[in-house]
């Protein structure tokens, strides 16, 4: 991608470019493909012209490759009220419309996965392969729903928005990808879900935002020198933003006050305790172990119940976190890395050290791959030790 088309700009403008499409009457699907066709253009044309407005540029090539298409399928006589429009730098920099453009790709026409993959590739930014490996489905799949998703909304009126929860989901899964991922989306996710939380008295917006703001939070500490990942138990927590986690614990407990527990309220409890200790030592594992039950009741999935057994381990000792593991199938993600980890703690180190190895070699990440490869080697040399 050429310098003038800098990634962070395009997540920006694209959401609000479309937005400008729909509102003056194109459906979903044909502003995002005008959008893309706008944005190939811009490839040729910016580095040695670059616009003084890129968004009124954008928004113009766009709008003209989609009344190009409207006449080319013979519907040109239901838009002749809006052909001539040459929008303005003006009539572009108004209103944020991201927000509004992931409660209409939750439409109330698509199934929610559906719903879900389209948000994140046409408003969230991510790629059709960023997408199917959060949803652990093969690339070509996940092409087909996008696909299937797009030409589902042709035709139609985007003016029913969808549903709540599943703007949640997309919101949350754009945060994760930006948190761990390729593609740096965790800021605009706390953003969206700032707003939508000043928009809405739902306790569970509010416990989103709470997750967002208590995960941020810990983001410096994350990563060491040349993107190492760092576990929680070693984050140095002096790098902890404060601020954010008071935010996000006043958020958490007005929203438990009003006493309609939701999973993420819950997951955002869990979080605020890994926040409130001074250390790892001195995390409060028996009181994460009943939130994560609490957790299972309002969502019982593979990946909850992972995570569970991590904490039941250090609540009860590996013994007990094992037995909880073994309620979890085998081909859950991370499940072999949280097996070596509690295999180490029960003092099995030739099995954990084969563990993290093979955690490694079937890692998500580049990070994620050499801290396994560096677990496996620590524990070699551990075992090797009179």
């Amino acid at each position: 991608m050429s310098p003038a088309l800098d990634p962070v700009l395009v997540r920006e403008l694209v959401p609000a470019v479309i937005g400008v499409l729909v509102r003056r009457g194109a459906d979903f699907a044909s502003a995002e493909d005008a959008v893309q066709e706008a944005l190939i253009r811009a490839l040729d044309v910016w580095p040695d012209d670059p616009p003084r407005d890129p968004r009124a540029w954008l928004v113009a090539a766009a709008w003209r490759r989609f009344l190009d298409a409207v006449r080319s399928e013979a519907s040109r006589r239901d838009r002749e009220d809006v052909v001539d429009a040459e929008p303005s730098a003006e009539a572009v920099s108004g209103a944020d419309d991201t927000l509004r453009l992931y409660f209409l790709c939750a439409h109330p026409t698509l199934p929610p996965a559906a719903a879900v993959a389209l948000t994140l590739r046409a408003v969230g930014g991510l790629t059709t392969r960023q997408i199917a490996d959060a949803h652990l489905v093969p690339e070509a799949t996940m092409a087909q729903r996008i696909s299937r998703a797009k030409k589902k909304l042709e035709g139609l009126p985007l003016d029913r928005p969808g549903d709540l929860g599943t703007v949640l989901r997309v919101l949350y899964l754009v945060f994760n990808e930006g948190y761990g991922g390729d593609v740096d989306l965790a800021a605009e996710a706390v953003r969206l879900a700032r707003q939508l939380a000043s928009l809405s008295d739902e306790p569970e917006v509010a416990g989103l935002l709470a997750l967002v703001l208590l995960h941020h939070a810990r983001r410096a500490s994350r990563t060491g020198p040349g993107g190492r990942l760092v576990p929680l138990a070693e984050q140095d927590r002096s790098r902890w933003d404060t601020t954010l986690i008071t935010e996000g614990v006043a958020v958490l407990q007005a929203a438990l006050a009003r006493d309609r527990l939701g999973e993420y309220q819950a997951q955002a409890a869990i979080a605020a305790l890994h926040a409130d200790a001074p250390s790892a030592d001195e995390t409060d594992w028996l009181q994460i172990v009943e939130w994560y039950d609490e957790l299972l009741a309002l969502a019982d999935t593979p990946v909850v119940r992972l995570n569970r057994a991590v904490a039941v381990g250090e609540a009860d000792g590996p013994q007990a976190g094992l037995a909880a593991l073994a309620e979890v199938p085998d081909d859950v993600p991370r499940r072999t890395a949280v097996l070596a980890h509690l295999r180490e703690r029960s003092g099995d180190l030739d099995v954990a050290a084969g563990l993290y190895a093979e955690a490694a070699r079937a890692a998500g990440s580049v990070a994620e791959r050499d801290h396994l490869t560096r677990e496996a080697t620590r524990v070699r040399a551990a075992r090797q030790e009179p």
